[in-house]
């Protein structure tokens, strides 16, 4: 195993990346908030596969008084605290999505060897006192990448997440969305975007779900959350709780045309729920203009909507229902969160995925609900803090 701790930095779409590969895989992160895009599946073939979103205005950028978090937007990253963070915590204010997503990275570890490729970040964390580290993984013989943060000397309630961002075909429902069971689902309790603002919204704000085929619209519609792109015109954002019975939860979206489904394993207990940012050209303002379209966020949380952690440390409409929007922090021993996100070739037939199945350790089924299978490797037990094999 060869370490490369000099190991040069690569201009992708306009920003200074750190990238790791292995046969079939190639990551890409930025230096400035660590967002992971573009990551290309199945490179060895030729029908590679990139599902992530990465900002349209990349080339041209866009004013210098937008935070870094969207002169960067794209793929996924992890958010300390997560949300807009307006409004202040204990003399804490934040930028949107926090330190995380908006400061840049050191390289602490680059690792290539036969099992895989390995990436080691770290980011002092100034507003609140502690470390965060980045720790990406991909392996051989795999489409997964296993994503580990480890927050350590930080003291108190932090709500976070990850910020993975889809992007869709130009194609009307063209994604078939399927997620684990649920004991909760609920639209943003306020409009998530206002006319006078120039943004707009079509989602009955406040909405309590219990079918996401059957949600209800301001005009007195219904729409289906597990088609998309859908609404054009609109922006909304939608929150999924997850049982936290579950050994393990789930997010998926298939891609029948394009032959392969995306997927997000995560422990319940520690990301509680999934945040839905549905961006489909409902934003006019800087510097979205309109163009912002057939993007996705599924957004894997512990945390109150994505006000901030000035709301979701305080009582509020989540955590009275039993649902936590915060982690608790000690210096005394580190918070470690660990995520999984992947793709798989899907047979045809294949629809909406029904269920995601252990095998065992190191195997997991995805079952459509046609019937259709397919079977995956893939290390479950990561998400437990269990280390990777031959690692």
């Amino acid at each position: 195993m060869s370490s490369m701790p000099e190991v040069p930095l690569q201009i992708v779409y306009d920003q200074p990346c750190f990238v790791i590969q292995t046969k079939g895989m190639n990551l890409v992160v930025t230096r400035i908030g660590g967002h992971m895009a573009p990551v290309e599946f199945f490179t060895d073939t030729e029908n590679p596969i990139q599902p992530y979103h990465i900002a349209p205005w990349w080339d041209t950028g866009c004013h210098p008084d937008q935070p870094p978090l969207l002169q960067v937007l794209r793929g996924d990253f992890f958010c300390c605290p997560f949300g807009a963070n307006e409004e202040p915590y204990q003399r804490e204010l934040y930028p949107p999505h926090g330190e995380t997503a908006n400061r840049p990275w050191s390289l602490i570890k680059w690792e290539q060897a036969g099992a895989g490729a390995m990436l080691q970040l770290e980011q002092q964390q100034t507003i609140r006192q502690g470390k965060i580290e980045k720790i990406l993984t991909i392996l051989d013989q795999q489409s997964n990448v296993y994503s580990r943060h480890i927050i350590t000397g930080m003291e108190g309630p932090m709500d976070v997440g990850h910020h993975a961002n889809l992007r869709f075909p130009d194609v009307p429902n063209s994604g078939k969305l399927a997620f684990s069971k649920f004991t909760h689902a609920q639209v943003y309790i306020k409009p998530t975007e206002l006319p006078e603002n120039q943004g707009y919204s079509i989602l009955s704000p406040g909405a309590v779900i219990t079918d996401l085929k059957k949600v209800p619209t301001i005009t007195g519609d219904f729409t289906d959350l597990t088609r998309y792109p859908a609404r054009r015109g609109f922006e909304d954002i939608v929150i999924i709780c997850a049982d936290r019975d579950l050994d393990f939860a789930w997010a998926t979206v298939t891609f029948p045309e394009q032959g392969y489904v995306w997927y997000a394993l995560k422990d319940p207990k520690v990301l509680a729920s999934t945040l839905l940012w549905m961006s489909n050209g409902g934003r006019y303002y800087e510097p979205w203009n309109g163009r912002h379209i057939n993007t996705m966020g599924l957004e894997e949380i512990t945390a109150f909507f994505h006000e901030g952690l000035a709301a979701s440390a305080q009582h509020n409409a989540l955590n009275q229902r039993g649902i936590p929007t915060v982690l608790n922090l000690t210096s005394k021993e580190p918070l470690v969160i660990n995520y999984i996100q992947g793709v798989a070739r899907i047979p045809e037939g294949f629809d909406e995925v029904a269920e995601i199945e252990a095998m065992n350790a190191d195997k997991v089924r995805l079952i459509s609900q046609t019937g259709k299978s397919v079977e995956i490797p893939c290390s479950l037990d990561f998400l437990k803090g269990t280390e990777l094999k031959n690692w």
